[in-house]
């Protein structure tokens, strides 16, 4: 994985992004849709793009598509410059094209940027992933990926179609950091991409916490920055206008090498 790391001025995410297999730039902050409904997802969604994001991450477990699709839309941006992500929920093995094509309906799109396997079928992923290899040759999907996937079953579905997944997005944060899972990634040359960073106790972790105040910015700030000098991608969700704005308003400090040190640390704690 090569990163490519060009802030922007003022505030907004910083413009770092992943360089994917076909060459496709990943944004390494992308906002999360998880849980956000209705009217709430399209103002969400809007106040993202408002704020500088430029990655979105939806599914159609989380039936919104057609509210990111219209947040998208009503934006007035250029397609190009927003990157879309959906996924395939192993349930649909046998209809994955016919599962994208509704996506791609409901955002309102002709393609993704990227398709994710949401989660392993559990012995049907290489029928699975041969499917989405099909659907980037379709023009479909610009880059595929997987999402909750072992090295193991990365692995399977690369040797059996000859293709790797650009990425996999999993569980992340500062306490569940583990180095062997970041070379297991860099090794294959798979972006790791991680999911409720904000969750599971690290906006009250003691650490986290220490550093934020001695930094002068937020839990949240501190662990999108963790990500982001680490090169995983990133994608806090939220609702609220302003921490929206804030959790991506990372672009003006650096966590110091004991600071990135003591949050990898948690990892192992």
């Amino acid at each position: 994985m090569r990163t490519v790391s060009d802030a922007l001025s003022g505030t907004g995410p910083p413009a770092d992004v992943a360089i994917l297999g076909r060459d496709g730039r990943m944004p390494l902050i992308g906002f999360g849709t998880w849980r956000l409904r209705g009217s709430t997802a399209v103002q969400a969604t809007t106040a993202a793009l408002e704020a500088g994001y430029r990655h979105l991450d939806t599914a159609p477990m989380y039936r919104n598509e057609s509210e990111v699709g219209r947040a998208l839309a009503e934006s007035g941006l250029p397609r190009d410059d927003v990157f879309v992500t959906t996924k395939c929920p192993p349930d649909r093995v046998g209809r994955e094209l016919e599962t994208l094509r509704e996506s791609l309906d409901l955002l309102g799109l002709d393609h993704v940027d990227l398709w994710l396997v949401h989660w392993s079928s559990g012995g049907r992923d290489v029928a699975m992933w041969q499917a989405f290899v099909e659907a980037q040759q379709a023009g479909l999907a610009r880059d595929i990926g997987v999402s909750n996937f072992s090295a193991r079953l990365i692995d399977e579905v690369t040797s059996e179609t000859g293709v790797a997944p650009a990425v996999n997005q999993i569980q992340w944060s500062p306490l569940l950091y583990d180095a062997e899972i970041v070379a297991e990634h860099e090794k294959r040359g798979v972006v790791l991409e991680g999911y409720s960073g904000l969750k599971g106790g690290t906006l009250d972790h003691p650490t986290i916490r220490g550093i934020a105040e001695r930094s002068g910015r937020t839990p949240a700030q501190v662990i999108v920055r963790w990500h982001l000098q680490h090169g995983f991608v990133v994608i806090p969700k939220s609702s609220s206008p302003d921490r929206i704005r804030s959790n991506a308003d990372v672009g003006g400090f650096e966590l110091s090498h004991d600071a990135m040190a003591a949050l990898d640390g948690l990892g192992r704690s």
